[in-house]
């Protein structure tokens, strides 16, 4: 037991919002940024996409690292918005994000989120994703624009943030809401525990 209760995650991301969520563990953790490139094949579907370039980031930060640093777990996590058959990442501008909310306004659209491990000392690897259901409400022009000069939405898939001022702007969600947020606690503890660090008694 004390052997893995000095297991660390490394987490793959400078996300505030998936560090607070991995801070939530009580589970030890690093940031080391991937840096990786986050261009994907216009016909990959949403779970691939998410799945791939969750591991492609934690991949990328396994091969920063020196395995014999000690016991550690890396966490790549990716998400994107779906609407119908189109994928929504982050918006490139204003003008984007825009044109992101006023397509999702008054309309459910579905959120991917793709988690990654490698346990740092075995090389070990597990990908899965999560998917969940948002409806969002009907929104007028000035209702998105004024979101839109929050700022909030230019660093988040789809243009909004669940848990910020874009709260406003859900009418409901069908699943998992950390989902949503950017890393679905429930299905990376589920797969942490499968690596052999179990998020209740490592805390």
């Amino acid at each position: 037991m004390k052997e893995k209760r000095n297991r660390r995650i490394i987490l793959a991301s400078t996300s505030p919002r998936r560090q607070e969520l991995i801070a939530s563990l009580r589970i030890p953790f690093d940031i080391v940024p991937s840096e990786a490139n986050e261009d994907t094949p216009a016909e990959w579907s949403p779970d691939r996409i998410v799945e791939s370039l969750a591991l492609r980031k934690a991949d990328a930060v396994h091969r920063k690292l020196n395995t014999d640093q000690g016991g550690g777990i890396i966490v790549g996590s990716d998400t994107v918005v779906v609407l119908e058959d189109l994928v929504l990442g982050k918006p490139v501008d204003h003008d984007d994000a825009v044109r992101m909310l006023t397509m999702l306004q008054g309309r459910a659209h579905r959120v991917f989120t793709g988690v990654a491990c490698i346990d740092l000392a075995s090389g070990a690897i597990k990908v899965s994703h999560r998917e969940t259901k948002v409806s969002m409400k009907r929104l007028s022009p000035d209702a998105v624009e004024a979101y839109v000069r929050s700022g909030e939405p230019m660093d988040k898939a789809g243009a909004y943030a669940i848990q910020g001022l874009g709260a406003t702007l859900i009418e409901g969600i069908e699943g998992d809401y950390f989902n949503v947020v950017g890393l679905p606690l429930s299905l990376l503890s589920d797969m942490l525990s499968e690596m052999g660090m179990d998020v209740l008694t490592e805390s």
